[in-house]
């Protein structure tokens, strides 16, 4: 017999199924709860405590720090595959053989072409203007290059469909930061893999060749790799809403796009090199920095530590760490900024106060370290971020749609007036 949970109210007892995961997580299904009760729900805001969806894509474990891709560690991941094999994995359920990584590589390569008539409107955009508002405008103009909708029931569709937005977002983000460093748009090298020809196209100068630094290339494939998918957070729920009313996948990653922009969410790692930056214009003595920290009174937060998930050190942290270690070594980079930086996780990994709430270092801190090495300007870092969830996006839009869910539709508890009669306006 299935375990069920009762709730009580108004002295009526109501049963409803436990569900159970395959990681043994245990929910409450609740989705008959208002038409068996005559219109009781429940209230979370933020929906902490609600699962929206079953999803067999990712699995979290905040209090043990685990994260895994599809049942594979991400340590393994990060460690052993290339960005676009944890693509496919995540996207089609697998990781790909030779053959299918070869395939889709090369039918990227075919679909990397972005239509001239985008130039025209990233032209419309000042240079001021901010990277991700850019990024959003762009995708959703794909809308206007790739009208026809996509029929979900059909694989050749759908799979054509992610083929375009793996093939022409890497070009939309390369375009983006060359229009704010006032550079001619670069389209790559279909010669090389597609984590090289991203730092090609977003690098190059025009009157010099450009090499691709190995070490770079590996830093830069680990840390898209560790933002590839993180469960329903903000961005990724934002998508699989947007998608449930069935609006297409580009005009969902857009909207995706747009949660992330928040410095809550995908701009947390701006937020730390702003806070480094503002250590450094004050003097920069991290022991006055780490003090304000744990002062209550104090309106200091110290960005880039701890997670609002993981209750225990964040796995993604301790993976990019080492690389923002060898890139920082590999390119002998004399940053005080980035000095302050080293600073601040040599003492909150030191000091009591921190590591016994667990305040470690989060995978925010040494992105926005790597990506400053690497001369990425800090209001790109977000636009970086999106470059990896985009196939977590797509994963989980796609597997909103096969699983054919309802449209999302919360409901609420009204606090405001109650009937009040109208009132003409000479009586106001």
């Amino acid at each position: 017999m299935s375990e069920k949970a009762t709730i009580e109210i108004g002295g009526k007892k109501y049963d409803f199924p436990v569900v159970k995961g395959t990681e043994g997580e245990v929910g409450i299904e609740i989705k008959k709860l208002r038409g068996e009760t005559g219109g009781l729900i429940t209230l979370d805001p933020g929906y902490k405590n609600t699962g929206s969806c079953e999803s067999a894509i990712t699995f979290l474990n905040g209090e043990e720090g685990i994260l895994r891709y599809r049942g594979y560690a991400i340590e393994d991941l990060a460690e052993k595959a290339s960005f676009l094999e944890v693509a496919y994995l995540l996207i089609f359920g697998e990781l790909p053989t030779q053959e299918q990584l070869d395939k889709l590589y090369k039918d990227i390569k075919k679909e990397s072409v972005v239509d001239e008539e985008m130039k025209k409107i990233l032209d419309g955009f000042p240079k001021s203007a901010h990277p991700m508002g850019v990024l959003s405008s762009l995708n959703n103009a794909l809308i206007a290059f790739n009208p026809s909708s996509v029929n979900v029931d059909s694989d050749e569709d759908m799979y054509n469909a992610i083929i375009k937005l793996l093939a022409k977002f890497p070009v939309l983000v390369a375009w983006t930061l060359r229009k704010r460093n006032s550079q001619p748009l670069d389209y790559g090298d279909t010669s090389l893999g597609y984590v090289d020809n991203i730092l090609k196209m977003m690098f190059k100068k025009p009157n010099e060749e450009y090499k691709v630094d190995p070490a770079i290339s590996s830093a830069l494939n680990k840390l898209l790799i560790l933002h590839a998918d993180h469960e329903q957070n903000c961005s990724t729920s934002t998508v699989r809403m947007v998608g449930s009313s069935h609006a297409g996948l580009f005009a969902s990653i857009s909207a995706g796009i747009c949660a992330l922009w928040g410095p809550l969410h995908g701009g947390a790692n701006q937020a730390v090199i702003e806070m480094l930056e503002g250590i450094k214009q004050d003097g920069g003595d991290t022991k006055k920095y780490m003090k304000k920290a744990k002062d209550k009174e104090d309106s200091f937060r110290l960005m880039g530590f701890g997670h609002r998930v993981y209750k225990n050190f964040d796995p993604r942290a301790k993976i990019i760490k080492k690389s923002a270690d060898e890139v920082l070594g590999n390119l002998g980079i004399e940053d005080p900024v980035l000095d302050i930086a080293k600073g601040l996780e040599k003492e909150a990994l030191e000091d009591s106060y921190f590591v016994d709430r667990k305040l470690y270092p989060n995978v925010d801190f040494y992105s926005g370290i790597i990506y400053r090495a690497l001369g990425i300007p800090t209001e790109m870092f977000t636009v970086m971020f999106a470059l990896g969830r985009l196939p977590g996006w797509i994963a989980q839009w796609r597997e909103m749609r096969l699983r054919k869910e309802p449209i999302g539709r919360p409901r609420q508890i009204y606090i405001g007036e109650n009937h009040r009669d109208f009132k003409d306006i000479e009586s106001r």
